[in-house]
Order: structure tokens, then sequence, then C-alpha cells
């Protein structure tokens, strides 16, 4: 992270006495049925408003600040891809954690992107309430906005704790979503190439 990106993430995740989610999380304890006083549990509250903070620290991040000018003009129009990006983010329906990978591919138009950029893009939306299909779409969106690629694809996969720890109950489910936009969608042997590329294993 860079020093500003720090600052910002110090500032939202200080805790004082009369925090709001501190205070809305103390409640829930004692909705709950449980002792928000009990030793084990005092500093619980200031702990999940910190977590929260950060788990949605998304919010308040600027896409151009990332980038920062990490743009330069390379003649190469091969596709560049990043696999294995590793995300965590949570369920807007049950504020639950969804994690798992992101990959992400581009065929540039004359400009390159800092490789380092590419999670940290994928971070921003991550770190939000989202569905994974939204996340999908706004990590393939920016890219194809702030690049001007010849096209971009991305895959995520992910398991869901709303799917694994209540409701159907499934371990092994894994929700896989895709977003292809420009030469991915209209050239089958890019996305096609795209495909393989993901599915091969180093």
């Amino acid at each position: 992270m860079e020093a500003h990106d720090l600052e910002k993430l110090e500032e939202l995740e200080s805790v004082g006495p009369a925090d709001p989610i501190a205070g809305a999380v103390r409640k829930l304890i004692a909705d709950l049925g449980e002792d928000p006083d009990r030793e084990g549990i005092l500093k619980t509250p200031a702990r999940v408003a910190k977590s929260l903070r950060f788990l949605t620290s998304g919010y308040h991040q600027d896409i151009d600040k990332i980038l920062n000018g990490a743009l330069y003009s390379v003649a190469y129009d091969e596709m560049v891809i990043v696999k294995d990006i590793e995300i965590f983010s949570m369920c807007e329906h049950h504020m639950l954690p969804f994690f798992g990978r992101c990959h992400v591919a581009y065929v540039p138009n004359g400009k390159v992107i800092g490789l380092s950029k590419i999670p940290r893009i994928v971070d921003v939306f991550a770190r939000r309430l989202q569905v994974q299909e939204r996340l999908t779409v706004q990590i393939a969106e920016t890219l194809m906005d702030k690049i001007k690629p010849q096209g971009v694809g991305v895959i995520v996969e992910a398991r869901h704790l709303c799917m694994i720890m209540r409701g159907v109950e499934k371990q092994n489910s894994i929700a896989v979503t895709s977003h292809m936009l420009g030469a991915f969608r209209d050239c089958d042997v890019t996305r096609s190439e795209f495909l393989r590329l993901v599915k091969e294993r180093g």
C-alpha cells in the first residue's frame, strides 16, 4: 500500500469510545443473548468495527490514485494475464465472506499497466459488500475504461460461506463468473486462449 492509502486505512480503522459501528455490534451481541461485558467479548465490538472498516475499505479508495500514472507505451499486442489473484469479499445479502481466485487478462492497445496495479484494482472492488457477479463486471469494466485495451477478460471462482455454513450447506460448491469485453467477447480464439491459460497450472 502507498502512504496515502495507509493513512486513510488507519483513519478508517480508528475506534473511539463512541464509535457507531462498535456500539451497534455491542447491541447485536446483547440481542443474540450474550453478555457484552463478559471478559472474552468486552473488546469484541471495537475489534469488529476495525475489521469491518478494513473489509469495506474499497468504498474509500480512488482508482486513479491507485494507478498513479502507471500506464506505459509499449509496442506489444499479445495477451497479458495475471492468474490466481486471491480475493476476499463479503456477501451483501448475509455479510458473510466469500473467497477464491480472480483471473484477469487484457490485450494491450499501445499501453500496458504496471502488473501490481491489477491485484490492487481487484481489491478495491472486493473490499466492499458485494455479489460475485457485480464484482466480476466492475473489475473488467474499470480496466477497459482505464487502459483502453483491445479487450478484457475476467473470471472469478469463489466459495461462499452463506452457502457453506448456512442455507443449502454445500461444502464443495464453487461459483464461477466471467465478464468478457472487446476482443475477448468478439474473438473466439482470444477467449479460448484465455480460458486455456487459466486452466493451466504451473
